[in-house]
């Protein structure tokens, strides 16, 4: 059975082996809550991404060191823009989650806190996000039978509010 929990906070602050960001191509932060992990994280993890040179697609996920969070890791995860890239944008956001609990996985992970992928500025409707999320956790957890625990972290009471309700009519909660 796959172990879920959601909550409403923010995923910036979760002590949890890693937290997902919802980061863009270049990785070198940005805004919203790529911006908030930037920042708690500090140079450091620019440096990391800068070193490498190179613009990731959407879809794509990468793992850094926790630098200044309260994570061993950081999973940047690449989510599609919703304006441009919405005949292929359920695919690539399921590859996101499932990168990012491969990525956990095979570090060592026992926790892992996810943030909203594309649901901010690159305005993935959150219902149907909610709803992609949901089903490709719970399906790799349940496939992989693992015992990570996986934490949705909702900033705002909508997007909690949508993420119970979502969870309550998957039989998750």
């Amino acid at each position: 059975m796959a172990r879920i929990q959601i909550v409403n906070e923010s995923v910036v602050f979760q002590r949890t082996d890693a937290i997902v960001n919802a980061a863009n191509a270049t990785m070198l932060g940005g805004g919203g809550v790529d911006g908030a992990i930037h920042d708690l994280a500090g140079e450091e993890l620019y440096a990391f991404f800068k070193e490498k040179r190179r613009m990731w697609k959407s879809g794509d996920v990468e793992i850094s060191p926790g630098f200044g969070t309260n994570a061993k890791y950081i999973l940047h995860a690449v989510g599609p823009i919703w304006s441009v890239e919405r005949e292929h944008a359920e695919e690539k956001l399921r590859r996101c989650y499932i990168g990012c609990l491969e990525k956990a996985n095979e570090a060592g992970c026992r926790s892992i806190a996810f943030c909203g992928i594309s649901t901010g500025v690159y305005g993935y409707p959150l219902k149907a996000a909610t709803r992609v999320a949901l089903e490709t956790v719970r399906g790799w957890l349940n496939e992989h039978q693992s015992n990570m625990l996986a934490k949705f972290c909702c900033y705002t009471a909508l997007e909690y509010e949508t993420y119970l309700r979502m969870a309550e009519e998957m039989g998750i909660l």
